[in-house]
């Protein structure tokens, strides 16, 4: 009885969130893909011609992965922190709190949002790139799992901006000063065999590196990184966070005064 309680909070948590940025898909879904389809005609229609083959395979298929991975990442991320935030400003979470139901079911379902967005806005940008180019599945159940885990890992990285928060500025400061560097120094546009030795070695700090490499296996069958080492990797930081989100969030960090 217990569960089926806490399947109720967070299924109804879950419709929440996903009804939320549904109702204002204008907003939500709609501006990432015309923002990938510029990248599309422009780096990959336009630049990618006079860039020539990567890896065996033309510029526009080398970049889609990434592309599509980009979009998973910037809503996901932006899906939780804007909604988290949202309800601490309203203090509408201060009643999910003093309600029975469990913290992490409160976090599973903030997280599940994003993921179901992350995951929405990726599938709409692969269509688009279907326009472009032929689009193949090298390992359906890789592409599968590190679609999931990057959506689940950067809603947790939403969801811990949105504890530390304080004005609706502070919820684009992340996403501005840190995502979007890390994102494009990432891999998506280039391989980093391209780089000086040096910056091969600064790369692969970035962890996203290894998350569009994983993906850019999974759909192309290419990759810059050993793959069990990302996989490792990606798992790692999804514990990580998921561990500090959820002692925030008992802890009442950013929520109690």
């Amino acid at each position: 009885m217990k569960l089926q309680l806490q399947f109720v909070a967070f299924k109804t948590i879950l419709i929440k969130e996903i009804l939320r940025f549904t109702r204002i898909w204008v907003q939500t879904v709609l501006p990432p893909a015309i923002t990938t389809t510029l990248y599309f005609i422009i780096f990959g229609n336009l630049i990618g011609s006079q860039i020539g083959d990567m890896d065996g395979f033309s510029y526009m298929e080398y970049i889609v992965p990434g592309l599509i991975l980009m979009a998973i990442i910037t809503n996901s991320y932006a899906n939780v922190v804007s909604s988290f935030y949202g309800s601490k400003f309203q203090k509408n979470i201060e009643e999910m709190l003093i309600s029975p139901t469990p913290n992490y079911i409160i976090l599973l379902g903030f997280v599940g949002g994003g993921v179901a967005r992350g995951i929405i806005v990726g599938g709409v940008v692969t269509i688009i790139s279907l326009v472009f180019t032929d689009l193949s599945i090298h390992n359906f159940y890789l592409t599968t799992l590190i679609v999931f885990l990057t959506a689940v890992l950067f809603s947790l990285a939403g969801f811990i901006n949105g504890i530390y928060a304080k004005s609706f500025d502070d919820i684009s400061i992340v996403p501005t000063f840190v995502l979007t560097p890390l994102t494009y120094l990432g891999g998506i546009f280039y391989t980093i065999d391209m780089l000086p030795e040096i910056w091969q070695t600064v790369s692969l700090a970035n962890p996203i590196l290894y998350m569009v490499n994983a993906f850019r296996y999974g759909i192309i069958g290419v990759s810059d990184i050993n793959l069990a080492v990302a996989i490792t990797i990606i798992i790692g930081f999804v514990v990580a966070l998921f561990s500090w989100s959820l002692y925030l969030l008992n802890k009442g960090v950013g929520i109690r005064t």
